[in-house]
């Protein structure tokens, strides 16, 4: 029984397909195996392998990793100012669609506030009225009024000449009001002063 305890013992692990069976031939297992192997001064050696990893040393790997830079401070946002005194009134609404008024207003024609019609009216004239009103306090061109209201000179030419139908404004004459010829003499002046220049 020892002999099948020895065979046993030396047969586990070398049976299969590639080693044959123990059975078939006994005595040989011993010849060819001989002593059990002993663990070398490698001990990475033999085991690589998607099982045991590569053979690389098993010392901690250094880390190189770079230290992140300091965050650059990010841009200030830029800031929109929005002009509330803008209207969002479609210029067409402002006119009701009119292209033309009883005054003809060139660009350049003063307007003032009529003082008298405010009291009159008083909280019964509409934003874009109180608005005009307030500007004219001093004498405007309808250029001013229309670029200080930001509205388009033809809308600005409608809302003061219906204003000035109204009696909320005044329109002072200007030199180009119509009927009104250029004196001829005093720009034959003008013209001899630039030329003596």
């Amino acid at each position: 029984m020892a002999d099948s305890d020895r065979r046993d013992k030396t047969a586990v692990g070398r049976t299969g397909a590639r080693f044959g069976h123990v059975s078939s031939n006994p005595g040989r297992a011993e010849e060819e195996w001989g002593e059990p192997a002993v663990a070398t001064a490698r001990p990475g050696i033999g085991r690589t392998g998607a099982r045991f990893g590569s053979a690389l040393p098993d010392h901690p790997p250094v880390s190189v990793v770079p230290e992140p830079a300091e965050p650059a401070e990010p841009p200030a946002p830029e800031w929109v100012e929005v002009d509330r005194s803008r209207s969002i009134v479609r210029p067409y609404a402002w006119t009701g669609g009119r292209t033309e008024t009883a005054y003809d207003l060139p660009m350049e024609a003063l307007i003032s506030t009529n003082r008298a019609t405010l009291q009159r009216l008083g909280s019964r004239m509409t934003v874009d009225h109180r608005a005009v009103t307030d500007l004219c306090q001093m004498t405007r061109s309808v250029a001013e009024v229309a670029a200080l209201l930001s509205m388009p000179l033809g809308v600005a030419r409608i809302v003061l000449g219906d204003m000035a139908s109204a009696g909320m404004v005044i329109v002072h004459r200007t030199d180009t009001s119509a009927g009104y010829e250029p004196d001829l003499a005093m720009m034959e002046r003008v013209l001899s002063g630039l030329r003596n220049l």
